[in-house]
């Protein structure tokens, strides 16, 4: 029997199911999600998948060797703050870090903005009598009545998480691993956390906050992914279950539920490791990544053939300071609600209309318009061929919807439609402007890799505002974020603070702390792990009198050679040259982190090469670009031969998604699964 590897990506609408064969065959199916509980969204695809193979679930879960799954359920709980119930443990005298935070406002100049809202509140941050000096020592040893007065406390409130941050920690974990374990003793229920475990690094509120996080969303999520094991196992699955984290490479479920801080961003990373991989296949070493799904969408930069990386990221307010892609998430999706407005002006997001009711074409009971409504109206979708047919669009209920904004605008409802259209593909350009200029990057030599369900209709309009001249869309854009799951690493982080008199330790100290930690990593990753494995070196450094830290790769470095403070010193000057244009080289260094990545490779399947088929145009559709009417051809994704040209006006279509080629767009279809558009100036 050919064995299969799925991946699973659950989003705001869809849960999209994708698997690759032994021999490169690749299939797709999707389920509308549940957000109720994601774990029957994925079921139900699950079980799509196995339809389309012609299996029952059981025959696929016995062919299959790896199930790799992206969840949105700690980015909920965040959003939505939904999260548990918990409490903070921390040395007396502090417990208002999480609150005080850095001392600054998200909008420093908005005089008018609260202060966030911390995920414990103060009567559940309670001090402990106890502390380190920050080389680990002991200034006041752990009182145990103060311990156990705490934890009463906390059992009182019948918290569902305990968060444990005392100062300095991250030099030596003995007092934050009693206290847990005495919380263990006394809660047995609770999901327990330590800042040692979860981030020993300096910096108490971006350690006590990503340890909060964790607590506020570990319960949640590890009882999401109980029932998820739990539904495989008895639907007959036997394989490893894999979770995709926030920085690209995935981990047993048991690890992402110890650390369910770091799925913060598991959804999105799927479609940046799909970015990864077909850079590696050919499709160009620069890309923009624009995935457009029902609910939002989430731009990033692959520069080099590899994907940026970033620290300190704020997910609904609360800083998480693990290491992760660097995403820009708005929102603006299929399912964006247009509406009027201040001024009465019209709007478009970020409310969405989720997968129920979902847009009003999809018939559930949604009676306000969504993009999708108005890129029905607009003639792009075809109501009969939704999701291959398996679902029809309700073209009336889209009108009514639009036709209702249009009236309060006191505009014609194919003109509403059209403003809808361009508004959301104005908000998006705006997006990867974010992603690309803001941070100093010139986006107009790389190409727009647009996947997601609704990327395709605005792909071509969203390249041209910005002045990029080339866009992708991937045969399986629907499903490409579930794809890239299975096209990634087993992936294990370790830090360690390392700050020193005179800023670089000495280099047989440097040789032991990162030799330590490549250790401690490639023990780790044996115990998931029985194939090859890699260790990439880091560090966050920064100038003496400079307050934040910048990333450096030390992939380059001769860790046996001469001079190896100076070469790690050398590294900085350049990283920090290529950033900001100039360095400083007679300034003091520091080296703050010490940083290191354990990747273990999983086996891949090669695609499947494309058949040779050319086949006409077929169905013809009046379609509304820019006010005026047009007739223009259609054709099946499925059926455009390698090489293949068509230029736009056009629509390509295929069950799960549509791209909009607009006059002047040129698509070639490429033998590796891509539809490649040359866009002309704007």
């Amino acid at each position: 029997m050919t064995a299969l590897t799925i991946g699973i990506d659950v989003g705001g609408t869809f849960t999209d199911v994708v698997c690759i064969a032994a021999d490169g065959g690749q299939t797709l199916a999707k389920a509308a999600s549940t957000p109720a509980d994601q774990s029957e969204g994925v079921v139900q695809g699950l079980r799509n998948l196995a339809d389309a193979l012609g299996l029952d679930l059981a025959a696929l879960l016995a062919r299959t060797t790896r199930i790799v799954h992206g969840t949105t359920v700690a980015t909920n709980a965040l959003l939505e703050r939904k999260g548990a119930r918990i409490g903070l443990l921390t040395t007396a005298g502090h417990r208002d870090v999480i609150e005080m935070r850095e001392g600054l406002k998200p909008e420093r100049y908005d005089l008018r903005l609260p202060a966030p809202e911390p995920l414990v509140p103060r009567h559940l941050r309670l001090g402990v009598t106890e502390r380190l000096r920050p080389d680990g020592s002991v200034e006041t040893p752990l009182d145990p009545a103060s311990l156990d007065a705490a934890i009463a406390t906390l059992q009182a409130a019948k918290v569902d998480g305990v968060a444990i941050g005392f100062l300095h920690a991250w030099a030596a974990p003995q007092h934050e691993h009693a206290a847990a374990a005495a919380v263990a003793a006394a809660m047995p229920g609770a999901f327990v956390t330590c800042s040692a475990d979860v981030l020993p690094q300096i910096k108490e509120f971006e350690r006590f906050s990503t340890t909060a996080v964790n607590a506020y969303v570990g319960p949640v999520v590890s009882r999401y992914l109980g029932r998820l094991a739990g539904r495989l196992e008895q639907a007959g699955y036997r394989g490893p279950l894999f979770v995709i984290l926030s920085h690209g490479g995935v981990a047993p479920v048991e690890e992402a539920a110890r650390l369910a801080v770091g799925t913060a961003l598991s959804g999105p990373a799927g479609g940046v490791a799909a970015a990864v991989a077909l850079a590696a296949q050919g499709l160009g070493q620069d890309l923009v990544t624009f995935d457009m799904g029902g609910t939002s969408t989430d731009i990033a930069l692959v520069t080099g053939g590899e994907a940026a990386l970033g620290r300190g990221r704020t997910v609904g307010g609360e800083r998480i300071a693990l290491e992760s892609l660097d995403i820009v998430t708005l929102g603006a999706g299929g399912g964006s609600i247009a509406h009027l407005g201040a001024g009465g002006t019209l709007q478009v997001g970020p409310r969405s209309a989720g997968a129920v009711p979902g847009p009003a074409c999809y018939g559930l009971g949604g009676t306000e318009p969504t993009v999708t409504d108005a890129n029905l109206v607009l003639g792009y979708l075809d109501a009969a061929n939704f999701l291959g047919g398996a679902r029809r669009l309700d073209l009336a209920a889209a009108e009514a919807a639009v036709a209702g904004l249009a009236a309060r605008l006191g505009i014609a409802p194919e003109a509403c439609a059209s403003g809808i259209h361009a508004l959301v593909n104005a908000r998006m350009a705006d997006g990867v402007r974010l992603a690309t200029v803001r941070r100093g990057v010139d986006p107009r030599d790389a190409a727009l890799l647009a996947f997601g369900g609704a990327a395709g209709l605005h792909a071509t309009a969203v390249a041209r505002e910005l002045g990029l001249r080339r866009a992708a869309v991937p045969i399986f854009a629907a499903g490409l974020s579930a794809w890239g799951m299975l096209h990634t690493d087993l992936r294990y982080e370790l830090t360690r603070s390392a700050v020193t008199p005179g800023g670089m330790p000495a280099d047989a100290a440097l040789r032991t702390l990162f030799d330590g930690l490549e250790a401690e990593g490639r023990a780790r990753m044996d115990a998931w792990h029985d194939g090859a494995t890699t260790a990439r070196r880091g560090a966050d450094m920064r100038y003496g009198e400079q307050v934040f830290e910048i990333a450096v790769p030390l992939d380059g470095i001769d860790w046996a050679g001469p001079d190896l403070g100076g070469q790690i010193r050398a590294a900085f000057h350049a990283r920090h040259r290529a950033l900001f244009t100039y360095d400083l080289p007679e300034e003091e260094v520091v080296l703050v982190n010490a940083r290191l990545a354990v990747v273990g490779q999983l086996p891949r399947q090669a695609a499947a090469a494309r058949r040779d088929q050319d086949v006409a145009p077929v169905a013809p559709r009046r379609i509304l670009l820019d006010g005026a009417a047009v007739v223009a051809p259609v054709h099946r994704f499925e059926a455009l031969a390698p090489g293949q040209a068509v230029v736009g006006p056009a629509i390509v279509e295929s069950a799960t998604t549509t791209v909009l080629l607009r006059p002047g767009d040129e698509a070639r279809m490429d033998a590796r699964g891509w539809l490649e558009i040359a866009v002309p100036p704007g």
